[in-house]
């Protein structure tokens, strides 16, 4: 890496995942040089990049990353995206108009064919739109990947995803309550592990919906290489008995065709080691994203079957 460092924006900046972004923009060794959220509590910042300018209006904000382009004074090179997500797709465009490439989190697009609109942008403006898929840079997982990859490949593995965050009254008032601003539990809390999991055992062949509530959900997602009994959920009435008598409120459990798989720790820094893979050239863009959101996508606009065979074991709790 030279010794120039490369100048980023940050749309989101009052989120909960956006002192991530800063501190793996710090540890890449490159610099914040302005900031946009429309809520003002954003003073995180000075843990990090306290000489960045940050705008509560996103004109305003456009205007200055323009005007930085123009006077190619610390032009922004990469503009990181912390936003709900139904606003990336529109804060990505405003990323690469403004000649800047994009870092996108989970998920880049709530619906497929917006993928095709964006990919149509990227050759416009020969910038990249990079997506964060940070499990596919934990250590577990990439071993979990190698075992896979070396068995033979007509093989279908059972897996069961268990995850259970619980989440208090403020949830279903804020954007991610709404499932037309969010996508749902599915997408909020699913994304994650539907694309570490497509990663694995490939493209999605088709899911079974067994429950979709606002705050759980359950089914059995059939991969090339896998089928997947999973179950979702935000109510803390589903954390299992070795979560509440050790006071925890997450509970995360994949098992693969029988065997427990660990990955409780490591996730520290996932997105200082997602930028470094960026800066490289090597981070992962919409191809990669596609099969996740068509997964997600699918589950939130499907119909409930009234069969549940080859449900979830902790259905029979329903």
């Amino acid at each position: 890496m030279s010794d120039k460092k490369t100048c980023f924006a940050l749309i989101g900046a009052a989120g909960y995942i956006a002192p991530r972004h800063m501190k793996a923009i710090k540890e890449s060794g490159n610099d914040l040089v302005a900031a946009l959220d429309p809520m003002d509590s954003v003073g995180i910042i000075d843990s990090y990049f306290p000489n960045a300018d940050f705008f509560i209006e996103p004109e305003r904000f456009d205007r200055h990353l323009d005007k930085l382009k123009r006077s190619g004074n610390r032009k922004v090179d990469y503009v990181s995206i912390c936003s709900p997500n139904y606003l990336h797709d529109a804060h990505i465009r405003m990323a690469l108009r403004s000649g800047a490439h994009a870092i996108c989190e989970k998920p880049l697009v709530l619906n497929p064919w917006n993928l095709e609109g964006l990919k149509e942008l990227e050759k416009e403006s020969n910038k990249r739109i990079y997506n964060i898929l940070q499990l596919r840079h934990h250590k577990s997982i990439i071993d979990l990947k190698q075992k896979i990859d070396g068995l033979p490949k007509d093989k279908i593995h059972d897996i069961d995803l268990t995850y259970i965050t619980s989440r208090g009254k403020w949830y279903h008032y804020s954007w991610k309550g709404n499932i037309e601003k969010s996508g749902g539990v599915v997408t909020n809390i699913g994304i994650h592990f539907f694309d570490m999991l497509g990663w694995i055992f490939g493209n999605m062949k088709s899911n079974t919906l067994h429950l979709l509530t606002a705050d759980k959900a359950s089914g059995l997602l059939q991969l090339e290489n896998a089928n997947i009994r999973w179950y979702l959920s935000i109510d803390k009435n589903d954390l299992p008995i070795e979560a509440t008598s050790n006071d925890l409120s997450t509970y995360r459990s994949i098992s693969v065709d029988g065997h427990e798989f660990e990955f409780s720790g490591g996730f520290t820094d996932l997105h200082t080691e997602s930028y470094k893979s960026i800066l490289k050239g090597k981070g992962f863009g919409l191809d990669d994203a596609r099969n996740s959101i068509e997964i997600a996508h699918l589950i939130r606009n499907q119909a409930i079957t009234t069969s549940k065979s080859d449900a979830h074991p902790l259905l029979s709790n329903e």
